[in-house]
C-alpha cells in the first residue's frame, strides 16, 4: 500500500480503492465550521484571490486528462516497483527489501510533512504509532506474499482491505451483491489445490487487514495532526523501527549493489512516485474517479507479473482478479452524490 496523501485519498480508498506508503493525513481540522458563520462574516471581497485548489469536478478536461494519465502512470509505477524490488529477494529477502522501502518513504515524508515532534502530544502520538506499525506490517507481509504467490495475486489479496471497509459500512443491495461477488471471487482464488501457498494467501489477507487498518488510523491522525506532519512522522518511525532489521540482513547477508540498486528503485517507484503523482492528481480528478483508476491496481499487478517476472496466471485466477475489481468498479458507480 504506498500512502494516500490527502483526505480524499482516503475517502475514495475508502469507498473501494489502492497501495502502498503512508499517506498525508485525512479529514484534519479545518477550524471553525462554515455554516457557523454564515450570516456573521465579514463581506465579501469584491476582489477574490484564485482558490489555490478548485474542485476537481469542475477541472477543465484538459487538467483531467493529465489527472487520469497521472492516476494510470501512478499505478504502473506502484506495480513496477514491487516487481524490481522482487529481484533483490534472492539476496535481501522480503525484509530487507521492504526496511530499504520504508527508509525512502520516509526521507520523502519527512521532507514534504516536516513535521513539528516536539510538539506532539500523547493523545497525537497514539494513532501515529499505530499507524507506523500497521505501514511496516502492511508492506512487509504484502511483500513476503509477493515472494510466494506472484505479485498478481499478493496485490489482489491486499486490495479486499479497501473493498471490505467500502463494502461494510453500505446498507445498499447493490453493495451486498458486490460482496458476495468479492467473496466467491476470494474463495475462488484459494481453493484447495495441491500447489496452493496458504501461507502466502494468508500474508496476502495479512496486508488487507493491514491497509484496511491504515485507512481508519489515517483519518484519525488525520483528525488530531494537522496537515502531513502525522503520516511523516509514523513513516519516520517506521523507518526507525526497521533499522536494525535492516542492519542485522545486512550483516547476515551482505547485500550487493545491484541488490541494493533493486531494493532503492522500488522504494522510488513505490513509495515517492506514487505519492507525489497523488498530490497532482487528487486537484484535477474527482475522488469517485480516483477510486475507479485506483481499482484497477490488481489487473496492473498481474500484468506487471505476467510481462516483467513471468508470473502466469491462469483463467481461473484471472476470472477471479476481474470479479473483484467488477465488484469494487461497481459498488463505486452505483453510488450517488
Amino acid at each position: 500500500m504506498r500512502p494516500a496523501p490527502a483526505s480524499r485519498i482516503a475517502a475514495a480508498r475508502s469507498t473501494g480503492t489502492a497501495h502502498r506508503t503512508p499517506s498525508t493525513p485525512a479529514d484534519s481540522d479545518p477550524g471553525p465550521g462554515l455554516d457557523t458563520d454564515l450570516g456573521a462574516g465579514p463581506s465579501p471581497d469584491p476582489h477574490p484571490e484564485p482558490d489555490p485548489h478548485p474542485d476537481p469536478d469542475q477541472q477543465p478536461t484538459g487538467r483531467r486528462f493529465a489527472g487520469v494519465a497521472t492516476m494510470i502512470g501512478s499505478g504502473l509505477s506502484n506495480q513496477t516497483g514491487a516487481a524490481i524490488g522482487s529481484h533483490a529477494f534472492p539476496v535481501l529477502g522480503p525484509v530487507g527489501v521492504v526496511a530499504v522501502r520504508q527508509y525512502v518513504a520516509a526521507i520523502v515524508l519527512l521532507a514534504v510533512g516536516r513535521p513539528r515532534l516536539r510538539s506532539f502530544t500523547w493523545w497525537q502520538w497514539r494513532p501515529v504509532v499505530g499507524l507506523a506499525v500497521v505501514f511496516g506490517t502492511m508492506n512487509l507481509s504484502l511483500y513476503t506474499a509477493i515472494d510466494r504467490i506472484g505479485l498478481g495475486l499478493a496485490v489482489t489479496l491486499e486490495f479486499l482491505g479497501p473493498l471490505c471497509i467500502a463494502l461494510a459500512t453500505s446498507r445498499r443491495r447493490a453493495d451486498a451483491c458486490c460482496a458476495l461477488v468479492a467473496a466467491a471471487a476470494v474463495v475462488t482464488l484459494m481453493r484447495p489445490r495441491p500447489s496452493a501457498d496458504y501461507l502466502g494467501m494468508s500474508l496476502g489477507l495479512l496486508a488487507a487487514v493491514c491497509w484496511a487498518s491504515y485507512i481508519l488510523l489515517n483519518r484519525t491522525v488525520g483528525r488530531r495532526v494537522p496537515g502531513a506532519q502525522g503520516s511523516a512522522a509514523a513513516a519516520g518511525l517506521s523507518a526507525l523501527m526497521f533499522l536494525p532489521i535492516g542492519i542485522a540482513v545486512a550483516v547476515h547477508q551482505p547485500p550487493t549493489p545491484s541488490a541494493v540498486a533493486y531494493a532503492v528503485t522500488a522504494g522510488v517507484l513505490s513509495s515517492a512516485v506514487p505519492y507525489l503523482a497523488d498530490l497532482f492528481t487528487l486537484r484535477r480528478v474527482p475522488a469517485q474517479a480516483f477510486g475507479l483508476f485506483m481499482s484497477i491496481n490488481p489487473v496492473l499487478a498481474a500484468l506487471v507479473g505476467w510481462v516483467g517476472l513471468g508470473q502466469n496466471l491462469g483463467w481461473t485466477e484471472w476470472t477471479s482478479i476481474g470479479a473483484i475489481v467488477a465488484a469494487n468498479t461497481l459498488s463505486i458507480l452505483t453510488r450517488r452524490g
